[in-house]
Formats: structure tokens, sequence, C-alpha cells
């Protein structure tokens, strides 16, 4: 079948905008465009806008999304297995969430009591699951699944106590680098307590603490774009500064 933007607007639950948008920055363009000057979409975009649908849903960003859909090496038929996979390890973050929510309105019943470490075990695996979304891939090829694996374990036995630390110390760790940034230098003291919290922060996931693992981890905060947006959500260059903060910090030239 062949489409209009209208009927495949419609077809696909988005805006004609969204369709006419998508084929200015050249991420889903027309099959053609007819004698009338309308675009008209065929089976092989509506497939594409599938898998940039399933792609938004999952949280990526959309240069991103274009760069995957675009690239000569795309296998749409891995890409599906990819999504389902992602969308499989949603649905079990959500039965955890579920079973915790159960087990708290029994707890309030008076049926069942919890353990304060059971009371958390909802929130921590939605950041395992949250990150291994995000990251997963580029992570794990850097530090490998041993690492990884371990790390997610050690959230995993976190108490309550620990996890509330860690909250703390991140929130610690911005408002520190917010106050570093401002003068300028990396080599400061005031980044290399920055850099020294970010240290502690990495503790409470890594099972083993390395300068060339932490250098490391910084040059991706600067290399991966998912990450430098959200370092310099406040303020541009932060995710850099923090890098050359944390080189300075280890001794470790990238």
């Amino acid at each position: 079948m062949e489409y209009t933007v209208q009927k495949l607007a419609r077809l696909a639950g988005v805006s004609t905008r969204t369709l006419r948008y998508y084929d200015e920055i050249n991420i889903l363009k027309p099959a053609r465009i007819n004698s009338s000057g309308y675009r008209i979409y065929g089976q092989a975009e509506v497939d594409r806008l599938q898998q940039i649908l399933f792609y938004r849903e999952l949280g990526l960003p959309l240069e991103q999304i274009k760069a995957i859909v675009t690239s000569p090496a795309f296998n749409s038929v891995l890409a599906l297995q990819e999504h389902r996979e992602q969308l499989l390890d949603r649905r079990r973050q959500l039965d955890i969430l579920i079973s915790n929510v159960d087990k708290t309105i029994a707890t309030h019943e008076g049926r069942i009591s919890m353990t304060d470490r059971e009371k958390f075990e909802g929130f921590k695996q939605k950041m395992i699951v949250d990150n291994e979304q995000k990251y997963g891939k580029e992570i794990r090829k850097k530090y490998g699944d041993e690492k990884i694996d371990r790390s997610y374990d050690k959230l995993r036995g976190m108490s309550q106590e620990q996890y509330e630390e860690v909250e703390r110390l991140a929130e610690e760790i911005h408002r520190a680098l917010a106050e570093a940034y401002k003068t300028g230098d990396p080599a400061s003291e005031a980044a290399q307590q920055a850099a020294k919290l970010h240290k502690q922060w990495l503790g409470y996931y890594w099972s083993e603490y390395s300068k060339e693992a932490h250098a490391g981890l910084a040059q991706i905060y600067v290399d991966d774009e998912r990450f430098t947006a959200y370092y310099d959500m406040h303020q541009p260059g932060t995710a850099q500064f923090l890098r050359d903060a944390i080189l300075i910090y280890t001794g470790i030239e990238q």
C-alpha cells in the first residue's frame, strides 16, 4: 500500500508535522512526490517509521536514531530482536516494581513484613535496567561483561543507608562541580574535590577501583553525547571540565 502524509500520520499515531520534519532532516524521506506535489510513502518507509518509533519509545535522541537507521550496516531484523529484548527488560522491571508495591500493601495490612532492603529492590532494579538500556552496549564493550555484572550485583546488595548515601553523593558532586566550573581551572582545589567525590561515588558501584578505569569513564562523558548532555544540562562544557579534572586527579593522560 501507499500512504499520503495524512494517512500515514493517522496510521502511526503521529502528527503530519512530525512526518514533514522527518523528511526535512532526512531520517524518513517519502518514496516519491506525486504529480499533485503530495508526499507518498511505501512499505519501506512504513517499516522505517516503525523502527524510528521503537527507538523513540526506548528514549533514544533523534540524532542517534537517525545515525542508526540510515547506516549502511543497519539490520532491521537484528534491530527488532534488540527492541524485543529491551522491552522484555522493561517488562521485568515493571513486574519487580508491581511485586514491590504488592508486598508493601501487604505489609501495611499486617499480612507480611518487609526488610528495608526489600523495600528498595524495585527501585534499584529500575536503575540497573535504565542504565543497561541507555549505556549497556558502550560500557560492556569498554569494561567487559564481568565487571558490569559485578557492578550491578553490588548495587543490588546495597543497604538502605548505602543507597541514600549514593543519592547524597550524586547531588554533592553536581554542587561541587558547578562551583568548581566557575574557577575555569580543572586543577583547582574545588575541581579536584569534585573529582575525589566522583571517585567515592564510583566506590558504591565498582567492585574494584583503578585510576585507568576512572579516567576511561571520564573520557566517555565527553565522547558519548548522552553523558555529555547529562552533565552539560545546566552549564555547557561541564562534562569536559569534569573529564579534565579527573585526568588530573588520576594522573592519566588520554
